[in-house]
């Protein structure tokens, strides 16, 4: 264990541990806009910067790894000012139209200008006597379920890093250089199934509004209820908050859960949109003089048993097979197996997921 001091409390945290993930342990919460605990520290939006004593330097705070009698502040006029500093910058090239943004309430870049009082820097793009450039990216709405604006990306490379690190995928990366750098496909491609397995990862991490799920793109935080739940697509048992407004699932957005940490798929992230499809089968169907009807659950059920007692009297026990589903949870699976061994007799039962 090391000792260190951190704003004049002294902890013990153990070896290879950040000054952040240090800070955090005592509840000091050290401002961060390219940090996530899931990814590798890239330290390129500088706004957890610390002072640390024997060092002129102001360091990193995801990225410094704390020492046996460090000394730590985290929040002096200095850092004040840097903070207030990066903030503008960023805020020159960024669109002002918070009040009609997608993020509203919900924006991290907002968050932080509104703790250290930066209002409206520069908005007509100048600093003092010098014009300053503004991105003029177009906005990509071409993709059914991401809506893309690249203009109110401030390059903090989370996306990037959950698409690499956390997918696999490798979907998107950084272009160019210097003021011209822009988060892009290969080739500039649009975001497509034949490039992006539509996950919506870079949704959850990015900061702003430049990444915004389009099930959700009409709804404030405030207006909306969370609700924390279990995905019912797969038997993984990944936890996300299903997003309620005015009594209906507006979509979902992932928890920090033990199972999946903070990751959604494609099915988990975008499938509410069946609960209210017109498609969408509210009661069991039977086939009458070639037609499906409506039925009851036990008219149903109980012409399921007598057919399936019908071919078990015909042709034995083994002409029945039964394949069960990973969408239903462990004990439902455990009578369904148990049904076909002990009441129809046969050992031929599947499951989906075995393979």
């Amino acid at each position: 264990m090391l000792n260190i001091n951190i704003d004049g409390i002294d902890i013990q945290v153990e070896e290879n541990t950040t000054v952040l993930e240090a800070a955090h342990k005592v509840g000091i919460d050290i401002p961060t806009l390219c940090h996530d605990k899931y990814l590798s520290e890239f330290g390129g939006c500088r706004m957890c910067l610390v002072e640390i004593e024997g060092s002129r330097k102001l360091q990193t705070s995801c990225s410094t790894m704390v020492k046996d009698g460090m000394i730590v502040k985290t929040e002096t006029d200095r850092l004040v000012k840097t903070r207030q500093n990066i903030l503008k910058l960023l805020m020159m090239n960024h669109p002002k139209d918070c009040l009609t943004c997608s993020k509203v309430g919900n924006c991290r870049l907002q968050d932080l200008c509104y703790r250290y009082g930066v209002k409206n820097p520069e908005v007509l793009g100048k600093y003092g006597n010098y014009d300053i450039e503004v991105q003029n990216h177009e906005v990509d709405d071409s993709n059914p379920l991401i809506f893309r604006d690249q203009n109110k990306c401030i390059l903090c490379g989370k996306c990037v890093r959950v698409c690499e690190e956390v997918q696999c995928t490798h979907t998107i990366d950084f272009k160019n250089r210097g003021f011209d750098s822009y988060i892009s496909t290969a080739f500039d491609l649009p975001l497509s199934k034949e490039n992006c397995r539509m996950c919506g990862q870079c949704i959850s991490v990015c900061p702003t509004g430049a990444l915004v799920n389009k099930q959700l793109k009409n709804t404030r935080p405030w207006e909306v209820e969370k609700v924390k739940t279990t995905c019912p697509f797969c038997g993984t048992g990944c936890q996300f908050n299903l997003v309620v407004k005015n009594g209906k699932v507006e979509g979902v957005e992932p928890c920090d859960g033990y199972v999946n940490q903070n990751s959604l798929c494609i099915k988990g992230r975008f499938h509410t949109d069946m609960i209210h499809s017109d498609e969408r089968l509210t009661s069991p169907l039977i086939r009458k003089n070639g037609e499906l009807v409506e039925c009851s659950w036990d008219e149903a059920i109980g012409y399921v048993g007598n057919k399936l007692r019908d071919i078990k009297m015909e042709f034995g026990p083994n002409s029945i097979a039964g394949l069960s589903s990973a969408r239903c949870t462990n004990e439902d699976n455990f009578v369904f197996q148990k049904m076909m061994r002990a009441a129809i007799g046969t050992n031929n039962v599947d499951h989906c997921a075995r393979t």
